[in-house]
């Protein structure tokens, strides 16, 4: 995985100005996991009371990170959380060795930061089936922990990237009483991006104060609305993560609040979109909205069917309007259609209606759209109610380039 220089064209002007969440400290260090003098290892220690949930890959090859997290979600506790991350290493399809070096990181942060082993998470991010070289991260804790500090998240955000091109982070501020709360995220993903999670990881943290099943209600809600409706290339990963955190250091309690929920699928939204803009060799966001379908099920099927698709993916790197390709997409993803019932729209332009090619379309028209960055594909159905909009980006050779050349 040679250095990416290169930023996303659809990459965000520059970093967001991500609010201070009380209760929460970073660090970062260079540990040389694959690559000597690049930041790749992160630690956030977290107060304690601090109650966590999170949702993860569904792989069936998923790392031991991602098992020992999912051990370790669920309940409450008093006492301090840490979370340490690792980029250049996925430590995935590596057995005995994987758990050794799970046992060993979490053993190190739990003793050096004064928390139980149980209530330490980790993730790793990088190359499959290489042995993880723990003792690099293990070397490094007690200078993490020496420089914990509130104000480090932007640098937190960059530690876990692998290929990403820019680091990405969001946030949001809620009234709930008449006081405020703040919420803000970092996340890493590029390619092996895919719905039941992706090469994702993704940190959310609060200073509300939330019950630990309803934190874990919100955040595995929210997921299939937003982090399991994108996908850059199809490929679900062995490793991904999502933890979200509550301090409760504002002593607001948002346990019920629909605010303070809205909010939080609104971060996790952004986040996601940040993700696809960022896909590997990605010069186009695209949005794919179906309606009409018998089922929302069914919406998303057809959805991630268009999504999925090389051919679509390739014709909008190319800029071509191929709406045939759509057809296609809509016939073979096995959800419920009926030819002469559907319509297709590329932006605001009619493409085709109940079966036939429109007889107003417009191929300038509709190749003028696709020459924008942001594409939208609509599809209707008219078989019922049921709906889903999903994200993607196009397919180039950057794409190819990239993945041809990943493991150097």
């Amino acid at each position: 995985m040679g250095k990416i220089t290169k930023v996303s064209p659809l990459a965000p002007l520059s970093f967001p100005d991500l609010p201070v969440i009380d209760g929460v400290a970073f660090a970062t260090a260079a540990a040389g996991v694959k690559y000597q003098g690049r930041t790749d290892v992160m630690l956030a220690e977290l107060a304690p009371g601090t109650t966590i949930a999170g949702v993860f890959t569904r792989s069936k090859t998923r790392a031991a990170p991602v098992l020992d997290c999912q051990s370790k979600i669920g309940g409450a506790s008093n006492a301090g959380a840490a979370i340490l991350v690792n980029s250049g290493n996925a430590n995935a399809f590596t057995g005995r060795n994987g758990v050794e070096a799970v046992e060993a990181i979490t053993s190190a942060v739990a003793q050096t930061c004064g928390v139980p082993q149980s209530r330490v998470f980790t993730s790793s991010t990088g190359v499959i089936g290489e042995p993880l070289p723990h003792d690099r991260v293990t070397a490094a804790i007690g200078d993490l922990k020496s420089k914990l500090n509130p104000n480090g998240i932007a640098a937190a955000a960059k530690a876990i990237m692998t290929t990403d091109t820019f680091p990405k982070g969001a946030s949001a501020k809620v009234e709930i009483d008449g006081k405020t709360v703040s919420i803000a995220g970092i996340a890493k993903g590029s390619g092996m991006i895919a719905p039941d999670m992706a090469t994702m990881l993704v940190y959310i943290f609060t200073d509300a104060k939330v019950e630990q099943t309803a934190l874990q209600a919100m955040v595995s809600d929210h997921t299939d609305k937003t982090f399991n409706c994108i996908t850059v290339d199809s490929d679900t990963s062995t490793s991904d993560s999502l933890i979200l955190a509550a301090t409760g250091a504002s002593g607001i309690d948002a346990t019920e609040s629909k605010s303070f929920s809205d909010a939080l699928q609104g971060v996790m939204l952004d986040l996601a979109h940040q993700v696809v803009r960022d896909g590997e060799g990605a010069t186009k966001f695209v949005e794919i909205d179906v309606t009409g379908a018998a089922t929302d099920a069914d919406a998303k099927i057809h959805a991630m069917a268009i999504a999925n698709s090389p051919l679509i993916k390739t014709a909008i790197a190319g800029e071509d309007p191929n709406w045939g390709r759509v057809v296609m997409a809509i016939g073979k993803s096995g959800a419920a259609a009926d030819r002469d019932r559907l319509s297709i729209r590329f932006g605001d332009i009619q493409v085709a209606k109940d079966g036939w090619r429109d007889p107003g379309y417009s191929e300038e028209s509709a190749a003028a759209h696709m020459k924008g960055e942001n594409i939208k594909i609509g599809v209707d159905l008219g078989l019922g109610e049921g709906h889903a909009t999903v994200w993607t980006c196009d397919l180039t050779h950057g794409y190819i380039e990239i993945n041809a050349d990943y493991r150097s």
